[in-house]
């Protein structure tokens, strides 16, 4: 499921205000649940990382060594 799209912007809730005013965001996130939290967290790796069902799993590396022998 692409989490992208199933989420929309709602502009009218946006406002702009300056880094040195206290934030409630702190408390937004804590009254989440760790679920919730993590439903945002993967919102944001999508929307930097993209959204590819083809490559969703971990790539593996494997790489094959010769064991010397001590003589």
């Amino acid at each position: 499921m692409n989490a992208i799209e199933t989420f929309k912007m709602d502009k009218g809730v946006l406002s702009v205000t300056s880094l040195s005013e206290e934030s409630d965001e702190k408390a937004y996130w804590h009254a989440k649940t760790p679920h919730e939290r993590l439903k945002a967290v993967e919102l944001m790796r999508q929307i930097n990382y993209g959204y590819d069902p083809a490559t969703t799993r971990i790539q593996r590396v494997l790489e094959v060594v010769q064991l010397k022998q001590n003589k």
